[in-house]
């Protein structure tokens, strides 16, 4: 088996298996307990999704498996041009606007975003790879456009699941001192806490559950996806899409990894109108239609929620898919471009502010 292929492999073990400062009072239920929170079976103690009933099934693990190391991974997963970065630095981060909402892309759906003055992560990875190995796996396109010395101090960081690139052990030691409390699905803890953080830091949510963290309130809300770090462990721990309340002002939604399913109408109703949707765009297949989207589910996802802006994630970092890695941008900015949705596919490291002026441009499409 070719390095390339066993490489790809790994991609589909590893993410395809398996405040003000005062304290937050805890997660507490949006509303009364709908029939949209999640779905633990009584029977294995796994977390379940919700119906799904326009969904196709997925393919076995053993035919995604053959496929990613026998079927003929083509050669364009994997930019051969460099990826352009804007680089940051600590002195950047200050000079922001503390009364905006700054929304600033590191890579592949780690985000962070600088809200009324205060810092939040979400699913940070400055790891070399998403793997569970640092010589094997999926590795980086580009460096991050910020060192982990210039992070801020972080008034939360948030987790949508526990995949590897989503959840990197390497990046949450390294800042592990710098972040005031992590958000994140239940039996996520468990994973923090065997790391070394306190669980007095640690507020696990369930769906609809939420914490009002200084001006900001952050909502647990429903995804179709799957968790696991290892053979032996799917579905232990729970995902979630999340909402983000900025002092009533402004609302900005995080799609997380998933599927296409009616509950994005219910998220809208509940959380929305939306401001921004940070959107799943990469990493999808028809033999995993339960897992991610394909960019047309992503633009119609967008517009269950109920938002102004379209915003890309989850691409152009890691090969985790079969296809050519420019494909997901290019098929959703097309369809933005034929609908009159509005779209952001910032370059990494750029800032987007809320209700700023910007030119959005296709920044890939000369590359190869």
């Amino acid at each position: 088996m070719s390095y390339r292929r066993f490489t790809s492999f790994m991609a589909a073990c590893g993410c395809l298996a398996a405040v003000s400062t005062a304290p937050a009072a805890g997660p507490q239920d949006a509303a009364p307990r709908a029939a949209l929170a999640s779905r633990l079976n009584a029977e294995t103690q796994r977390y379940e999704n919700l119906p799904n009933p326009g969904a196709q099934p997925n393919r076995s693990g053993w035919d995604i498996w053959s496929r990613f190391i026998f079927g003929g991974k083509p050669d364009n997963t994997v930019p051969t041009d460099a990826i352009p970065v804007r680089r940051l630095d600590r002195a950047a981060l200050d000079a922001l606007d503390d009364d905006g909402s700054h929304v600033i892309r590191l890579g592949h759906s780690s985000h962070l975003l600088k809200l009324r003055g205060k810092w939040w992560l979400i699913d940070p990875v400055f790891g070399e790879r998403a793997s569970p190995f640092s010589f094997l796996g999926p590795r980086r396109f580009h460096a991050p456009p910020l060192a982990l010395a210039d992070v801020p101090p972080i008034e939360a960081l948030v987790l949508s699941h526990d995949h590897y690139d989503h959840l990197d052990a390497f990046t949450i030691e390294a800042l592990k001192d710098r972040v005031q409390r992590y958000l994140v699905p239940l039996g996520v803890g468990a994973r923090l806490r065997a790391w070394g953080i306190e669980a007095s830091r640690i507020e696990e949510f369930d769906w609809w559950q939420q914490a009002t963290v200084g001006e900001v309130t952050a909502t647990a809300a429903p995804a179709h996806h799957f968790s696991g770090r290892g053979l032996w462990d799917r579905n232990s721990t729970l995902w979630a899409s999340w909402a983000f309340d900025v002092g009533g002002r402004q609302r900005i939604y995080f799609s997380g990894d998933t599927a296409y399913f009616p509950g994005f109408k219910e998220i809208g109703e509940r959380l929305g109108p939306f401001d921004i949707a940070l959107m799943e765009n990469g990493a999808y297949d028809s033999y995993w239609p339960q897992a991610h989207m394909t960019p047309e589910e992503t633009v119609q996802a967008f517009r269950d929620v109920g938002a102004r802006l379209l915003y890309l994630v989850h691409n152009s970092t890691f090969d985790l898919a079969l296809h050519p890695w420019r494909e997901p941008m290019d098929r959703a900015a097309d369809l933005a471009e034929k609908a009159g949705v509005a779209l952001a596919t910032p370059e990494i490291g750029e800032v987007l502010t809320l209700g700023r002026l910007r030119e959005n441009r296709r920044w890939w499409q000369d590359l190869r």
